[in-house]
């Protein structure tokens, strides 16, 4: 849990999104800096001091599923919304907690997976675009620069070949910083790059656990 706000400052994020239930914003605001305080402290410590769980009541439409799921969204919490009429007894047709429980832990690690997407994405566009210029612009093939045994031997025409290729060098990263550019101006929205992906085979293991 990630909470940096007090419950005054949480009952102005609520207030921007909830209309009035001013008694509700401002108990669930305090029932969550507790919760939060509480997760600092010691274990010992810790032990010592139950947490306090909410229970809305009220009729349909005055805020109860809002403000929780702004609650969880403002602490970066999973949230899930359960319909109690959906479950049933175990062994008649319906859901049962386990299934509820499988749907938090999905929410979870969705969240988890959203929060990585989001850490590594400049990382990954640097990385994208990077390739899309090597690609636009690719290295030539360098040849060898003996053409017979006798230049292997006395180095005929290596310097020269050498002196060639730093040139060519130095010609191609002045086109790819031109077309890095571009790219990033959005210039070269409608060029299409193809690019061929091989397909990794599964091992025995990932068989055996599919």
């Amino acid at each position: 849990m990630h909470l940096h706000f007090t419950p005054r400052q949480i009952v102005e994020k609520l207030d921007q999104y909830i209309i009035g239930q001013k008694d509700a914003k401002k108990a669930v605001a305090v029932a969550l800096r507790n919760r939060y305080r509480r997760s600092k402290l010691a274990e010992n410590l810790r032990d010592e001091i139950a947490p306090k769980n909410i229970l809305m009541i009220g009729p349909t439409g005055v805020g109860k599923t809002e403000v929780a799921r702004r609650m969880a969204k403002l602490v970066g919490a999973p949230f899930i919304k359960v319909e109690a009429t959906k479950f049933t007894e175990v062994g008649y047709v319906g859901r049962d907690v386990e299934s509820m429980v499988r749907d938090l832990v999905e929410t979870s690690v969705r969240i988890v997976k959203e929060e990585m997407v989001i850490k590594v994405q400049d990382k990954a566009e640097e990385q994208a675009n990077q390739r899309l210029v090597e690609i636009l612009v690719p290295s030539p093939e360098k040849q060898s620069g003996f053409k017979n045994p006798l230049e292997m031997l006395f180095g005929g025409a290596q310097n020269s070949n050498q002196t060639s290729d730093a040139q060519e060098d130095v010609e191609i990263e002045k086109k790819r910083q031109d077309v890095e550019r571009k790219l990033a101006a959005g210039l070269l929205e409608d060029e299409i790059v193809s690019i061929e992906v091989t397909e990794q085979q599964s091992s025995m293991f990932d068989m055996l656990q599919g």
